[in-house]
């Protein structure tokens, strides 16, 4: 079946395909533009650039990035607490390949399917921070472990631990779990205290499974806006783990890990024992997380650069104040995002595949064709809709990063 991508690629043969860059002139195609999949393919980035892209697409500023990546892996080594980046803000091998490169222990997945992915590439040490509570995911749990044997996953209901348990039997396989306990969210986690402690030395008792430690995820305090406020959010969230670690050091059982924290909360949660750091965000950043406040300042949070944008083209120019793009509700636009570089325009939507940016200030202007750059405002949520990453060093094309597909068995 032929994809739109290779409809609109197909349709673009013979035309113009360099947008007009702001303030630039119009420039041909350095190559038939049919050949641009044959050139991603091969890895043949020569004279790709961002005026042939097709848009909206996913930009990643490399040089920002790996900033953002080497700072986060400082940090932890300087803090004294490990890395384990969550992959649902980028679904990408290739980014979780350099975040393991500069120090991370492992990586944190959201679903079954990130799981499988990232441990069938080779990496190690993935942590599933959901409990399968369904006959596909249960058995699949149970075949990953068996064929990785430092994946892990988390429980937080002994009917679970039942249930995993058998599966495992059946397929002689060992499992590494951890306990997920109440942080402040409450779409999962035991409660603290003796029914967590319980829980624990029910999976320590188990023939077929190894307790590894806790879970304590306090999403909550994430996006707390001032790091005073997240600080006493994070603290007051982990509060109830604190605890249960002390009765776990009192009943003997060995504690391996506490995972939890944020970007939000990356310069917080040591103080609150926590053991390693679940943090995603930092590689990319996005318009929520700017608006948090950092420890110096209240009202952007700067720590981390914003290296991933949504480029778009300028498609009509029919009224005052106001184009017309291709960056619409399919490619995620929302009126929180923010332009990169031009701080006088808004963004908005007008249906699908439309969306728009106004400006009311005086002096201003778009040109027809012309590509702006884009802050999405919720990156797992972005990254979900788009196929690929394209790499930039200034205007120059230097990789491609696949994005995890969105049809196939391997995403359910």
């Amino acid at each position: 079946m032929t994809s739109r991508r290779e409809l609109l690629m197909a349709g673009a043969a013979g035309l113009l395909s360099a947008a007009r860059v702001r303030g630039a002139k119009t420039k041909s195609s350095p190559f038939p533009y049919p050949e641009f999949e044959a050139r991603i393919a091969r890895r043949d980035f020569r004279d790709i650039t961002k005026d042939v892209l097709p848009t909206p697409c996913m930009i990643v500023d490399l040089d920002l990035f790996e900033y953002n990546v080497k700072k986060m892996a400082a940090h932890g080594k300087a803090a004294g607490i490990h890395i384990r980046p969550h992959v649902k803000i980028h679904k990408s091998v290739d980014v979780a390949k350099r975040q393991i490169a500069e120090g991370a222990i492992g990586l944190t997945c959201a679903t079954m399917a990130e799981a499988e992915l990232m441990s069938g590439a080779g990496i190690k040490h993935v942590l599933w921070t959901k409990q399968p509570a369904s006959v596909n995911n249960i058995s699949r749990a149970v075949a990953l472990s068996k064929r990785d044997p430092t994946f892990m996953f988390v429980v937080d209901d002994p009917q679970v631990v039942d249930w995993v348990e058998e599966a495992a039997g059946s397929a002689n396989a060992r499992l590494k779990i951890a306990v997920s306990v109440f942080a402040g969210m409450t779409r999962q986690g035991i409660a603290n205290g003796q029914p967590a402690i319980e829980l624990a030395q029910k999976v320590a008792a188990s023939k077929r499974m190894s307790f590894e430690g806790f879970m304590a995820y306090s999403g909550g305090a994430a996006h707390t806006k001032t790091w005073e406020a997240r600080r006493k959010k994070s603290s007051d969230d982990l509060a109830g783990v604190q605890e249960t670690l002390d009765l776990a050091r009192k009943s003997g059982l060995p504690v391996n890990i506490v995972s939890g924290g944020s970007t939000g909360t990356y310069n917080i949660d040591k103080d609150n024992r926590l053991t390693e750091l679940e943090c995603g965000s930092y590689v990319f950043m996005d318009t929520a997380y700017f608006a948090i406040g950092g420890k110096d300042d209240d009202t952007t949070y700067n720590d981390f650069r914003g290296s991933l944008t949504i480029l778009t083209t300028v498609d009509s120019k029919r009224h005052p104040n106001q184009v017309t793009t291709d960056y619409g509700n399919e490619a995620l636009n929302r009126p929180t995002d923010q332009v990169k570089g031009m701080p006088w325009l808004q963004v908005g939507s007008q249906g699908a595949e439309y969306g728009t940016l106004k400006w009311t200030e005086a002096g201003h202007d778009l040109k027809l064709g012309e590509h702006v750059e884009i802050y999405c405002t919720t990156l797992d949520m972005s990254t979900a809709v788009y196929d690929r990453y394209y790499v930039a060093r200034g205007d120059q094309i230097v990789d491609v990063w696949p994005i995890m597909g969105r049809a196939g068995a391997p995403q359910r």
